[in-house]
């Protein structure tokens, strides 16, 4: 038996399991494993039932900002990995570190594109032409409205500029290092306060076409649909179906 091939989930909570519901539950978890009971279109489309992937080393962490997925990615450097795919999601967490400031947003946002250029940079070194990096844009719960205190957080006029800059950033270090990109932020417009309380506190609400839970979390809901975003951005590469989940409208 040859080494472990792993899948590689670096980044922040839209990743990680824990407001979607519980283990196996999160964006990483069902592009690794889908949850066939809860997602059975998804059955037998996902990296390990493709025996594409031996393991899932997930390292994202929830309130994890860029310069914790540097610290991430230099862990790495420390294990036996053989990546078929990783997976960035970050950013977030830098402008909400610093919610309502637009100043100090605006250099949050220069240092997140020096984070982003030393991830990507490592992550090529490391993976080589080989497994195919994608980085997760960053998503708007606002839905473009700007109205943050609909959605339970302090006023801040020009926050979505300011989202729409951030993504800017990453879309140019993803396309300086050859990582795909997964526009999370298109695919979720709609589905917060378009659609329903984005503060609500369900994992799993009723209602499918809200997204998002605690304010800025994706819920199951949104965490499957960031799993489709990947999976959509990787299949091809790897060789794998490549069927685009219809969005619920």
């Amino acid at each position: 038996m040859g080494p472990s091939r792993q899948y590689i989930a670096l980044g922040d909570s839209m990743s990680i399991d824990d407001y979607a519901g519980g283990p196996g539950r999160g964006a990483a978890s069902l592009l690794f494993q889908n949850d066939d009971e809860r997602f059975p279109e998804w059955e037998g489309r996902d990296l390990s039932s493709g025996e594409t992937a031996d393991e899932l080393l997930l390292l994202a962490r929830d309130g994890a900002t860029s310069s914790d997925v540097v610290r991430q990615v230099a862990l790495l450097s420390e294990l036996d990995v053989h990546p078929v795919a990783i997976t960035v999601s970050m950013g977030g967490n830098d402008l909400l570190a610093v919610f309502g400031n637009t100043g100090a947003a605006r250099r949050a946002i220069s240092d997140l594109s020096r984070n982003a250029e030393k991830v990507l940079s490592e992550l090529r070194l490391l993976t080589g032409d080989g497994a195919p990096v994608v980085l997760a844009t960053v998503y708007d719960p606002s839905d473009g409205s700007g109205n943050t205190t609909a959605i339970g957080l302090e006023p801040w006029p020009g926050v979505v500029h300011l989202i729409q800059e951030l993504n800017r950033v990453l879309s140019l270090a993803a396309s300086a290092h050859g990582a795909l990109v997964a526009d999370i932020h298109q695919r979720f417009l709609g589905h917060g306060l378009s659609a329903g309380d984005p503060s609500q506190s369900q994992g799993a609400p009723a209602d499918e076409s809200l997204w998002y839970c605690n304010a800025v979390e994706p819920n199951a809901w949104g965490a499957s649909q960031l799993r489709a975003a990947y999976w959509e951005a990787i299949a091809g590469r790897l060789g794998l179906t490549q069927s685009t989940i219809h969005t619920a409208d």
